[in-house]
């Protein structure tokens, strides 16, 4: 069992340093410390948070472990690795000085198991959910063949690169969900709050509705008994979704989908192009067995119908074809996918062809969100003005009325 000790110290040109750690014991500190250099002066075991300073934590809220924080991770501990720093000591200074509460956790406890020889691929493979499966073979790859701190640098280009992939696109869609949000918002206040004394007003003065008010008034009663259904239905299916979103039986079903879609379909494809290329090549690149490498593609492109695609090239290049061959058979990947890979194994330039691929498509995605949030501004504005101005149009109809009625 971890404890959590305050300790004050010099480093070695003097400086006054203090800080906590967690280990088992108080020799357990003072070893760490040596390592990093720091001649402790006093350790005392942290006291728990009580009242306001206790932590609180509530399950499935809690920050969890981001491809930012696991690129900036994996680019401090490659510049350390090859500066000369020991592994155990890169990984006590990055539990020490990372951000990430959570990141901050298990990096102490890999490098207590790194401490107690657990090798570092092993350990890290301890939190599948936190760490992907192609840095846990990136990683065990590194120490292989004896280039750690270059395949930590390979990490790190590939997690920045698709964080800033998903970036541009979260970027490229807050416009049109938050439009889409405020118009619905904007629909059900006057459903339930405005169309009601309208109502009240017209009754008042006696005579027959027109049909689009009618109409509306019927959709505001019903909205009294429907929208708390609705709201209900919407919570448990976010529920329920979170929990099987990622089972192969939801998955078979929605990702054939996602890549079949009008304009979005295209967009999706292009996405899981650019993935699927750029983390073969770094894995190519870091050394893993190239079976091994189509297998964790496969898994990371985040589509089912590419990790299957994947498992069955994998099968083909098992049995002695290449890599292009069984790929062009599959018809999620484009024809010049395929060629270029072709093209790639004949010159022995694997590597350097996937991440033209992929810088390919990297652009591809960005011109396509570009261009796809400036198409769905307009149709959005046409919708907001449609629905919130057809119902004060059906709202302002009996007012026409109302002149005859007085009389």
């Amino acid at each position: 069992m971890s404890l959590a000790f305050d300790y004050r110290g010099r480093d070695g040109a003097g400086k006054l340093v203090k800080g906590r750690l967690d280990a088992a014991s108080e020799g357990a500190v003072v070893q760490r410390l040596r390592g990093m250099g720091v001649s402790p002066i006093a350790i005392t075991e942290a006291k728990p948070g009580t009242g306001l300073q206790t932590e609180i934590k509530i399950p499935g809220f809690e920050k969890g472990v981001g491809l930012k924080d696991l690129a900036i991770m994996s680019r401090q501990a490659s510049t350390m690795l090859s500066s000369g720093l020991s592994l155990l000591r890169a990984l006590t200074i990055l539990a020490d000085q990372t951000d990430n509460k959570k990141l901050q956790d298990i990096l102490g406890k890999v490098r207590d198991d790194v401490e107690r020889g657990v090798s570092f691929s092993d350990a890290v493979a301890k939190y599948p959910v936190d760490f992907p499966p192609i840095m846990i073979n990136m990683i065990r790859a590194g120490e292989t063949g004896g280039f750690l701190d270059q395949a930590m640098d390979s990490i790190a280009t590939n997690f920045e690169k698709e964080h800033k992939l998903r970036s541009t696109i979260k970027s490229a869609m807050t416009y049109p969900v938050v439009v889409l949000v405020m118009s619905l918002l904007a629909v059900v206040i006057m459903l339930v709050f405005i169309v009601p004394i309208f109502q009240d007003m017209f009754a008042s003065l006696g005579g027959q509705l027109p049909l689009p008010t009618m109409m509306l008034v019927w959709l505001s009663h019903a909205m009294v008994y429907v929208g708390p259904v609705l709201a209900v239905l919407l919570i448990v299916g976010w529920v329920w979704w979170r929990s099987n979103k990622n089972t192969d039986r939801v998955r078979g079903l929605v990702d054939p989908l996602k890549l079949r879609m009008p304009v979005f379909g295209q967009l999706a494809r292009k996405i899981v192009m650019a993935r699927f290329s750029r983390n073969l090549s770094n894995m190519i690149g870091a050394g893993v067995p190239i079976l091994e490498a189509l297998q964790i593609a496969g898994k990371v492109s985040n589509n089912i119908v590419v990790e299957r695609a994947l498992h069955r090239v994998s099968e083909a290049v098992r049995k002695g074809e290449s890599i292009a061959a069984p790929l062009e058979r599959e018809t999620v990947f484009p024809a010049m996918v395929a060629q270029m890979i072709a093209v790639g194994e004949d010159a022995g330039s694997m590597e350097l062809m996937l991440e033209r691929i992929a810088v390919f498509y990297d652009n591809e995605v960005e011109a396509s969100t570009e261009a796809l949030t400036s198409l769905i501004e307009p149709l959005l504005i046409g919708f907001l003005g449609v629905v919130v101005g057809g119902m004060i149009v059906a709202l302002y109809l009996p007012i026409f009325q109302i002149s005859s009625l007085v009389k």
